[in-house]
C-alpha cells in the first residue's frame, strides 16, 4: 500500500514538475486517451466537479490575480476554466496559479466573445454573411483567431449561428440571417477560420457554435422568450447551420436559453444527447450560457440542485458563471440523482479539449508577449478588415447613378452617425479599440481628396429622448449627445447642407439598438433622424442616406424619397474608410441582403422561403383580394428582398439552360446561365440559385436556395456560370424526421436575388 502511494505521488510531483519546465521546453507526453484517463484517476471528486465550472472573474487588473477572489477556488481545482479577462499579461498571471499552485497543475481554458473579429474588428456577423464570400468570411475568423490567441485567448464563444426571420428580435445582427443553406456555408466557414483543423497551432483557437437551438425564434421576437415549433421545421429550417459547424470538427456547443418542447435547452436531454452526439456524432463539450442552468428555476423546473442534475443528465459539461454544478453535483451523486459516469466524462472531454489545445505540454503556449505585441491590430490585418467591410455593403437605391460620389465640390456630412467611432464596431466587440475606429467623416476626409471640401454638422441626436439614447448607446459607445435645442441642431444642418453640392446623410440605429436584449417594436429610424432626413430633402440637394443598422428595419418612406440609400450595417473597425471607399466609387458595391426587409413590423416575421397556402396571393400589385392570404392594409411582398443588392454597373442573365429534364437518383444535372455585365463598371456579382420541389409528402417552400457563386466581371465581359445540382440539394425531412429526396418535378431559379422567376425544370425518377 505503502509503494503504491509513493508511486502516485511520484506521478503527481513528475506531472507538476512537468507543467513547471513546459513554458520554457514542450514535453512529449500520452496520446490523449491515456494522458487524460491517467489524469482522471488522480483526481478528486471536487477536482472533476471544477473543470466543469466557468466562473468569470471580471478583468482582473495585473499584479492582483492572486488576491481575487477567483483565485482560492483555482487552487483548489475548482475552476475548469475563465472568461473575459483581455491580455497576456492578465491571463498569464492567472494560468500561473492553476499550473503552479493547484494539487494536479491543470491549466485553465481562457475563453471570450470573440464575434466577429477581436481589436480588428470586422462588420458585425449579418454583415459579414451579405459578402455571400466564404473566403472572406473563414479569413476574418482567422484574423480574429491568430489576434485572440495572441493575447491569450485559445476559446471564443463563436459562430452564432442561429436562423432569425424576426427583424425585432436584436440578436439577428450577431447571426447570418434567414436562410438555413447560406447559415450553414458561413457556419462551417466560421469554424473553419478559427480552428484551422488544428488546434495544436498556437494561432488556433478552440470555437464554439451556439446557440443550440432555435434561439433565434422567440415568439414576439423578445429576447430569451419562448420558442415553439415542430420538429419538422427544427430539422428542415433551424438545425441545418449548428450540424453544418459539427461537421466542421467544432471543438464546443453552447446551449440556448430558450425551451424546446417545453423544455429549456440546458437541460433538454433528446436535444443534447439524442440529436447532438447520437445523431450527429458530436464528440466535443457543452458549455451552458451565461447563468443558463440556475435560469431553469424561473423557467419552473425546480431549485438549484434539481436544475443542475437536470442539465449533467442532458448531456451538459460546463457550467457558465451559474455554479450549480460546483455547489450541488456532489449532493446529487450522494443521492443518486446523478452517476460518476456523467461526472467523470463530463470532466474528460473539457480535459480533452485542453490537450487538443497543447495546454498540458505548454500552459503558456497563448502567452508569448512577443506575438501581442506585433499580431494584433496590424497594418495588414485593418487592410483586410478594411476590404471586408467594402464587400459587405448593400446598395439598396441608386436613382440616376446619384453613387459614386465625385472626388470634387463640397459635401455636407450630417447626421447623428457621421461622427461616431464608438458606434463603427457595432454590438458584441468586446476586445476593440474604439477610439481607433475610422468614424465616417474621418473616412470621408481621407478618401475624398483634397479637392473635396467636407462640412459635417450632427443635424439631430439619435432619438428626441435622452433616456432612449442612454439606453441604445451602452458599453461606452456614447453619441455624445448635443444638448442644443432639435431646432438648433436641424438649423446648423440646413445651413451646412446649403452650401453643398450633395449631402450625405448617416442615420439610423445606435450600435446597441440591436445585439442581445434589444428587441424592438419599431423598426423604423427613430423619428428625430426621419424628421432631420425630410428637411434635408426639401432642400433640393442630392441626399446619399448612408444607413446603419444591425437588423432589417422599414425603410418604405426613405425608399419612395431618398435618390440613394446604401446600407452600411455596423462595418466594423475601418468602417469609415471602407464606406468613404464605396461612396467615392474605390469599391464598387457588391452586398447581398441576408434577411428580408419588411415593409411593415405587422408582416414579421417574414422571410423568402416561406410555404404556399391554399389560397395564395402574390399581392405584387398590392392588390387586395377577398378570402385570399394578404393583409387589408399592405402588400404581402417585402420591401426587399433576400438576396437583393444594387451595384454600380448592371448585370444582364441570358441563356439558362439545363443538362437534362430528367434525372435518375444517382445523376447529377448541370445548370448554366450567362452573365454579362451591361454597365460602366468593372463589379462582383453574386448569382443565385433557388429550387422548388412542386409535389411533396410535406408541404414544399416556394423556393429554397442551394447553390450561389460570387464572380467578378469587366465592363463589357460575359460569364457562364454553372451549377451541379446533386440528389443531396434535393433532399429535406419528411414527417419522419428522415433525411430523404422524392421523385417528383422541380423548378430551377437562377437570378440576382430571391425573387427571380427565370427558371427551368427537371424530373427526378427512379
Amino acid at each position: 500500500m505503502k509503494i503504491k502511494l509513493i508511486i502516485l505521488l511520484f506521478g503527481i510531483s513528475l506531472f507538476g514538475y512537468s507543467q513547471k519546465k513546459i513554458s520554457k521546453k514542450q514535453v512529449k507526453i500520452k496520446p490523449r486517451t491515456e494522458f487524460v484517463a491517467d489524469l482522471l484517476s488522480k483526481m478528486t471528486l471536487e477536482e472533476k466537479i471544477g473543470q466543469l465550472n466557468l466562473p468569470t472573474s471580471g478583468d482582473i487588473t495585473t499584479g492582483a490575480a492572486s488576491s481575487s477572489n477567483v483565485a482560492k477556488n483555482i487552487e483548489d481545482g475548482k475552476v475548469g476554466g475563465l472568461f473575459n479577462i483581455k491580455s497576456v499579461q492578465k491571463i498569464k498571471e492567472v494560468q500561473k496559479i492553476a499550473v503552479e499552485k493547484s494539487r494536479l497543475k491543470i491549466p485553465l481554458l481562457f475563453g471570450m466573445d470573440v464575434i466577429h473579429g477581436y481589436e480588428t474588428t470586422f462588420p458585425i456577423p449579418l454583415g459579414l454573411s451579405a459578402t455571400w464570400d466564404m473566403k472572406l468570411i473563414e479569413r476574418s475568423a482567422q484574423i480574429a483567431a491568430q489576434e485572440a490567441s495572441a493575447d491569450g485567448i485559445n476559446w471564443t464563444f463563436s459562430p452564432m449561428v442561429d436562423i432569425s426571420r424576426d427583424p425585432r428580435w436584436g440578436r439577428v445582427s450577431e447571426g447570418s440571417g434567414e436562410d438555413p443553406f447560406l447559415g450553414s456555408e458561413i457556419a462551417k466557414a466560421m469554424v473553419n477560420g478559427y480552428q484551422q483543423n488544428d488546434l495544436s497551432k498556437n494561432n488556433t483557437i478552440l470555437s464554439c457554435v451556439k446557440h443550440f437551438a432555435l434561439y433565434g425564434a422567440p415568439e414576439a421576437g423578445r429576447d430569451y422568450n419562448t420558442v415553439d415549433m415542430s420538429r419538422i421545421r427544427m430539422y428542415n429550417d433551424y438545425f441545418p447551420p449548428y450540424k453544418a459547424a459539427i461537421d466542421a470538427g467544432v471543438g464546443s456547443v453552447m446551449a440556448s436559453f430558450n425551451e424546446i418542447d417545453g423544455i429549456p435547452a440546458t437541460g433538454n436531454k433528446w436535444l443534447m444527447t439524442d440529436v447532438l452526439r447520437k445523431q450527429w456524432g458530436f464528440k466535443g463539450f457543452v458549455v451552458t450560457d451565461f447563468t443558463g442552468i440556475p435560469e431553469m428555476i424561473q423557467h419552473g423546473m425546480g431549485d438549484l440542485q434539481t436544475v443542475s442534475a437536470l442539465a449533467l443528465n442532458a448531456g451538459i459539461e460546463m457550467d457558465m458563471v451559474g455554479e450549480g454544478f460546483l455547489t450541488t453535483l456532489k449532493k446529487s451523486l450522494e443521492e443518486g440523482k446523478v452517476t460518476i459516469e456523467q461526472i467523470d466524462n463530463a470532466a474528460r472531454l473539457i480535459l480533452n479539449a485542453k490537450y487538443d489545445l497543447g495546454l498540458f505540454q505548454d500552459p503558456y503556449k497563448y502567452c508569448d508577449e512577443k506575438r501581442a505585441k506585433t499580431e494584433i491590430f496590424t497594418k495588414s490585418h485593418r487592410d483586410e478588415a478594411r476590404n471586408i467591410a467594402a464587400q459587405s455593403l448593400v446598395l439598396l437605391k441608386n436613382n440616376n447613378q446619384l453613387l459614386p460620389l465625385k472626388k470634387s465640390g463640397t459635401i455636407a456630412l450630417i447626421g447623428p452617425l457621421a461622427d461616431a467611432k464608438e458606434n463603427m464596431a457595432g454590438t458584441w466587440s468586446v476586445a476593440t479599440n474604439m477610439e481607433k475606429s475610422i468614424s465616417l467623416l474621418a473616412g470621408i476626409q481621407e478618401v475624398a481628396g483634397k479637392d473635396t471640401k467636407v462640412l459635417y454638422g450632427k443635424g439631430s441626436n439619435l432619438d428626441y429622448d435622452a433616456a432612449f439614447e442612454e439606453k441604445a448607446t451602452m458599453f461606452g459607445k456614447t453619441l455624445h449627445r448635443d444638448n442644443r435645442t432639435s431646432e438648433e441642431l436641424l438649423a446648423e444642418a440646413l445651413k451646412i447642407a446649403n452650401q453643398s453640392d450633395v449631402i450625405v446623410a448617416a442615420l439610423g440605429e445606435s450600435a446597441e439598438m440591436s445585439g442581445e436584449s434589444s428587441s424592438r417594436t419599431n423598426l423604423e429610424i427613430p423619428q428625430a433622424q426621419k424628421d432631420l432626413l425630410q428637411a434635408l430633402l426639401k432642400t433640393g440637394k442630392p441626399v446619399v442616406l448612408v444607413l446603419f443598422t444591425g437588423r432589417p428595419l422599414v425603410l418604405v418612406q426613405e425608399n419612395e424619397t431618398v435618390p440613394a440609400i446604401l446600407n452600411t450595417w455596423f462595418a466594423g473597425s475601418e468602417a469609415g474608410s471602407a464606406i468613404a471607399d464605396v461612396l467615392f466609387g474605390n469599391e464598387n458595391p457588391s452586398g447581398k441582403l441576408t434577411a428580408t426587409f419588411p415593409r411593415s413590423v405587422g408582416q414579421v416575421p417574414i422571410y423568402y422561403n416561406q410555404k404556399n397556402t391554399g389560397r395564395p396571393l402574390g399581392n405584387k400589385e398590392g392588390k387586395f383580394e377577398k378570402f385570399r392570404s394578404n393583409y387589408i392594409d399592405e402588400r404581402n411582398e417585402p420591401l426587399y428582398p433576400f438576396g437583393f443588392g444594387l451595384s454600380y454597373t448592371t448585370f444582364a442573365y441570358s441563356n439558362l439552360k439545363i443538362s437534362s429534364d430528367k434525372m435518375n437518383f444517382n445523376e447529377n444535372v448541370k445548370v448554366t446561365v450567362d452573365v454579362t455585365n451591361t454597365g460602366n463598371f468593372e463589379g462582383k456579382e453574386v448569382v443565385q440559385l433557388y429550387i422548388r420541389d412542386l409535389v411533396g409528402s410535406v408541404t414544399r417552400p416556394l423556393k429554397e436556395l442551394k447553390g450561389f457563386q460570387k464572380i467578378a466581371l469587366n465592363k463589357g465581359e460575359k460569364q457562364t456560370v454553372t451549377f451541379e445540382i446533386s440528389v443531396e440539394e434535393l433532399k429535406f425531412y419528411n414527417s419522419e424526421l428522415q433525411f430523404i429526396a422524392e421523385p417528383g418535378r422541380f423548378d430551377v431559379f437562377v437570378g440576382t436575388n430571391s425573387s427571380t422567376d427565370n427558371k427551368v425544370s427537371f424530373e427526378l425518377i427512379k
